[in-house]
């Protein structure tokens, strides 16, 4: 990761680059649902619109723009985020951070049959907060589709420049009431966008506006092979969605609480009741060093666990915290190396003190592996045998 102070003094850094064969291209799509009305929005009439990211197997193309991290719009949206930890306001380059990606780009000529892979992030997160993740992936042969749930998140921009913040019941604490119906929402999102991934596949447009999309992208995918992969609240709807919607072959929760509230039984996600026969990963940290986020310790993940016939595997990264599984892993540090905040206790409580670089290569590499292995059908021995390449991680039986 480079870290760069460009005129002026605005901070910029560069993600990890991806590790896999193939460049990298992304395309934004705008998606319109007018069987449903969006269940935030002051007016119960309107039907919900999502944006998605959609990362891609592409052609080299020097012609081709360099995805911005950020779109413009949610500068003023990331500069309070950071004004939280005390970063100045308008110091950060947010649309220049690095992502070794190119937008609009044509499909690589050998990019066929990819498996999709729907991600779903973090509550308040936008949808490129795992761009490392889906560069990574779409490097290494998928189609990864990233989807902002409007409202919830911390901005989302549209064409011409509209953007929209969360919903004033979703932006301070969560009751179990409002939490379940932002879990359902995230799932309707994502069954949604697959349906929309469908209707790209067969030689459609389903972009609202009508904007030109990526040479050989609808025929690229693969819509009988579909992961989804989901950080905190969206690990809940991640695992959700794969209850409800047979299309889904595989999964991964990444501490995701997979319930509504305190750790009541009550409160669980119907999921961990059902359990699930598609197989799926639980990827934790540790809320404490005393209390690791693994099957063994959170009720609902044991509940999952136990009644859930199939394949699944829980890793646990000890020296990891909540928002390391996202890039605030490689982001926050930056940040606090190049401006002395937020301290470090705050970024430990974020992401813990495992080294930046160390824990992204280890949530890339077993998120790649566990999709190769589920959507790919390829032997991934990472899954099984402990790696001293990657020791961070501890696989939990």
């Amino acid at each position: 990761m480079a870290a760069t102070d460009p005129d002026g003094g605005l901070f910029r850094c560069d993600l990890p680059a991806p590790t896999g064969p193939h460049p990298v291209g992304t395309v934004d799509l705008h998606l319109v649902d007018t069987r449903r009305s969006d269940p935030w929005a002051e007016d119960d009439s309107r039907p919900r619109e999502l944006m998605i990211t959609v990362w891609y197997p592409a052609r080299r193309n020097a012609e081709a723009p360099a995805t911005p991290y950020a779109t413009p719009g949610l500068g003023p949206a990331f500069d309070t985020f950071a004004g939280s930890l005390g970063i100045p306001a308008g110091s950060v380059d947010w649309t220049g951070i690095g992502t070794h990606t190119t937008v609009g780009a044509p499909v690589a000529h050998a990019a066929r049959r990819l498996p999709v892979v729907l991600y779903t992030p973090g509550r308040l997160n936008p949808r490129f907060l795992d761009t490392t993740v889906a560069a990574e992936l779409a490097s290494h042969g998928y189609a990864v589709v990233a989807v902002d749930h409007t409202y919830e998140s911390l901005a989302v921009e549209f064409p011409g420049g509209r953007v929209i913040t969360p919903a004033p019941a979703l932006a301070g604490e969560l009751s179990p009431q409002v939490m379940k119906a932002a879990v359902d929402c995230r799932v309707a999102d994502l069954r949604f966008v697959l349906n929309q991934l469908r209707l790209l596949a067969r030689g459609g447009n389903p972009d609202a506006d009508g904007r030109t999309l990526p040479a050989g992208l609808g025929a690229a995918l693969d819509i009988g092979s579909v992961g989804v992969f989901g950080h905190s609240l969206g690990g809940t709807a991640a695992a959700e969605a794969m209850r409800l919607d047979r299309g889904i072959s595989a999964g991964a929760v990444l501490e995701g609480p997979l319930g509504y509230g305190p750790d009541d039984p009550e409160l669980f996600a119907p999921v961990t009741r059902t359990g699930l026969r598609q197989p799926f990963l639980l990827a934790g940290s540790s809320y404490t060093p005393e209390l690791p986020f693994t099957h063994t310790h959170v009720a609902a993940w044991q509940a999952l666990w136990k009644n859930s016939p199939g394949w699944k595997r829980d890793l646990w990264t000890a020296r990891a915290r909540h928002q390391s599984y996202c890039d605030f892993q490689i982001l926050v540090p930056a940040l606090a190396a190049r401006f002395g905040t937020p301290p470090p206790a705050v970024v430990a409580a974020m992401v813990g003190d495992i080294d930046p670089v160390s824990g992204t290569d280890a949530r890339r590499a077993y998120l790649t592996a566990f999709f190769d292995r589920t959507l790919k059908h390829r032997r991934r021995p990472l899954l099984d045998n402990p790696t001293p390449h990657l020791p961070d991680v501890t696989r939990i039986d």
